[in-house]
């Protein structure tokens, strides 16, 4: 989770996602989007997560008017608007604003997660 300076534009939007998965991009299988311009390039996300050797990760795109076949984001979503209401100007908030919530949505427990947090589910993950 990040703010984007330059908003909701898909070269920008691609090379954060890739910065931001790079770390992992051998346990990326999948990504689900919505049809939103800032995804339009798709493929660069897939190039810059492309592992030697192994598959790609493949972008997908949710069907409109179908938020179930990315339930778990439009949950963080709602989440986060909790935090930045959504009409809300982004450059309203800073850095570090956008840092915090993260962290306390990373650790807050779940319910779905037998009342563990995101956090420590990801991090396991790993071991």
């Amino acid at each position: 989770m990040e703010r984007l300076k330059e908003g909701r534009k898909a070269a920008p939007t691609a090379k954060a996602v890739v910065r931001l998965l790079l770390p992992y991009r051998k346990h990326v299988k999948t990504i689900t989007t919505d049809n939103g311009c800032e995804f339009a390039a798709h493929m660069e996300i897939t190039k810059g997560l492309a592992v030697k050797g192994e598959g790609n990760a493949v972008v997908y795109f949710a069907d409109s008017y179908s938020a179930w076949q990315k339930g778990a984001i439009e949950n963080a979503n709602k989440l986060i608007r909790k935090y930045i209401p959504k009409k809300a100007d982004f450059s309203d908030y800073t850095d570090r604003y956008i840092k915090k919530v993260q962290y306390k949505l990373n650790s807050r427990p779940r319910e779905k997660l037998n009342f563990d947090t995101p956090k420590c589910r990801f991090f396991n993950f790993f071991e």
